[in-house]
């Protein structure tokens, strides 16, 4: 199926654009007129994948994040957000709980967390090309009043 709208952003891994990504993506998500509670896990995982690129994938660099989020006609949002980063090693490794190689300060909870509030989800990534997370969320129809 072919999505009815798209966007893409690309900027850089600083800890300031995290919120620039969220609220784009709630944004962009809003024309199909999203629940207050659709809307948060839009931007709860967009907030998680976005803040693993910050803090995993360039730790001597600072690097591109890509984000690109797409409508489709049966009411699905898509959301991509990748990096040119490090990568991940053992991805089932790092989606395991309380998992990070962020320090002490991590919680090594974002995979997990980013599962639960999306439809689906997906993690690819090849170490030193990067890593890609993808997820939708359908959001519901809302009656006409």
């Amino acid at each position: 199926m072919r999505p009815i709208n798209e966007m893409t952003l690309t900027f850089p891994a600083r800890s300031v654009n995290e919120g620039f990504a969220r609220l784009a993506a709630a944004a962009f998500a809003a024309q199909l007129d999203p629940t207050m509670d659709e809307l948060g896990d839009i931007k709860t995982v967009i907030s998680e994948a976005v803040t693993n690129c910050i803090v995993h994938a360039y730790p001597d660099t600072l690097g591109a994040v890509r984000m690109r989020c797409r409508i489709y006609p049966d009411g699905r949002f898509e959301a991509t957000v990748a990096d040119s980063g490090v990568g991940i090693a053992d991805i089932e490794k790092a989606r395991e709980p309380m998992f990070s190689t962020g320090g002490a300060e991590r919680s090594g909870m974002g995979f997990t967390i980013m599962e639960s509030f999306a439809d689906s989800f997906t993690v690819r990534s090849r170490p030193g090309k990067g890593t890609t997370v993808r997820f939708t969320k359908r959001i519901s129809p809302r009656a006409k009043k």
